[in-house]
């Protein structure tokens, strides 16, 4: 694959918890050069000052890590976002809702974001796979996509029961057809690993080691 097309399926992330405002500039500058599709922060972030003539686009997490927020509370902080600068959202779901069968209180959840960051904004769910059966996974997918979302998302990266595979990139690739893209993240830390998730399904990579995996080398553990 070339690394031009690589660096543009790659949302480059930092939401390190104790990151610094010179860490958050330092990644901005670091998506620049590398030419990669957007950079991805903590809401709190922004608004981020880019370039002049930039077209990194820039994505707010929401609900993030845990998605044990309100419904109103995930569409406040998306639609916050949006006004800071956000392009894309990227919220997590209530998994344990979902553990439980919920799936109509997942949708819920899902349209409540929807409604606050209607499109042209680009709205990612993200669903903790690892922590799923492939059943729910399906199950979740349908959700999102009956709630009008543009993606779904494989992981958070903070998860303990691990991110991204190409096991569940296949499944959800599965339930969305061609309907929905995919955001692989999570433990990604090599350019095979990269292309492996790109060749199951994905359109998206979120990384936080994008120099490393660009490089053909292997990345620092971490979202």
């Amino acid at each position: 694959m070339a690394r031009a097309d690589l660096a543009r399926a790659i949302d480059h992330t930092f939401l390190k918890p104790e990151g610094r405002r010179e860490d958050v500039e330092r990644a901005v500058a670091e998506a620049e050069e590398l030419g990669v599709y957007s950079v991805c922060v903590s809401p709190s972030e922004l608004p981020l000052a880019l370039p002049a003539g930039s077209v990194l686009q820039v994505t707010a997490v929401c609900g993030f890590p845990s998605g044990k927020h309100r419904s109103a509370v995930k569409a406040a902080e998306a639609e916050f976002a949006v006004a800071q600068g956000a392009d894309e959202i990227d919220m997590v779901i209530d998994v344990g809702a979902a553990l439980d069968g919920r799936i109509d209180a997942v949708e819920a959840d899902i349209r409540a974001v929807r409604a606050a960051v209607p499109a042209p904004t680009v709205l990612k769910v993200i669903i903790e796979s690892a922590a799923l059966d492939d059943e729910t996974i399906v199950a979740v997918c349908g959700a999102a996509e009956a709630a009008g979302a543009d993606f779904v998302k494989t992981s958070t990266g903070f998860h303990p029961a691990g991110g991204a595979t190409v096991h569940a990139v296949e499944v959800m690739r599965r339930a969305v057809g061609d309907r929905l893209a995919i955001k692989a993240s999570g433990g990604i830390r090599s350019r095979e690993d990269a292309e492996a998730m790109l060749r199951a399904g994905a359109s998206r990579l979120g990384l936080s080691s994008s120099r490393a995996v660009l490089a053909g080398g292997a990345g620092s553990a971490g979202y």
